[in-house]
């Protein structure tokens, strides 16, 4: 597969192997969690959700969730800002926000790091 990059004028080439990208669904979570802990497949699945539901949950009353060795759940607050609308030539404003985010722990980077 080759890829075209243009900056003003300059061109490179470079030609990348199809490289296949690895990611993993909550259903192949379930199923790894089940077979892992013996566990039923629903229940997981429950415990999952309900886990995911807490952190929505929490992040939009405005609290962080916080988990020693994994990451943080935070929650991002985004300033007032001029924006464009380029279809109608007019600015925008768009107006402060919040937004969640997820920082991850040292001790997780460092094991992404040191396995790839």
């Amino acid at each position: 597969m080759n890829i075209t990059i243009v900056f003003l004028s300059y061109k490179f080439i470079y030609s990348q192997p199809n490289i296949k990208l690895l990611k993993m669904t909550k259903a192949e979570i379930v199923n790894k969690i089940s077979s892992n802990l013996g566990l039923e497949k629903n229940e997981v699945l429950a415990t999952i959700e309900n886990f995911m539901d807490e952190v929505k949950n929490s992040l939009s009353e405005g609290e962080n969730v916080y988990l020693r060795g994994f990451g943080s759940f935070i929650v991002k607050k985004r300033a007032e800002k001029t924006g464009r609308n380029i279809l109608k030539n007019t600015t925008i404003k768009i107006p402060a926000h919040s937004i969640p985010a997820f920082k991850p722990a040292k001790v997780f980077v460092e094991d992404v790091k040191n396995n790839n």
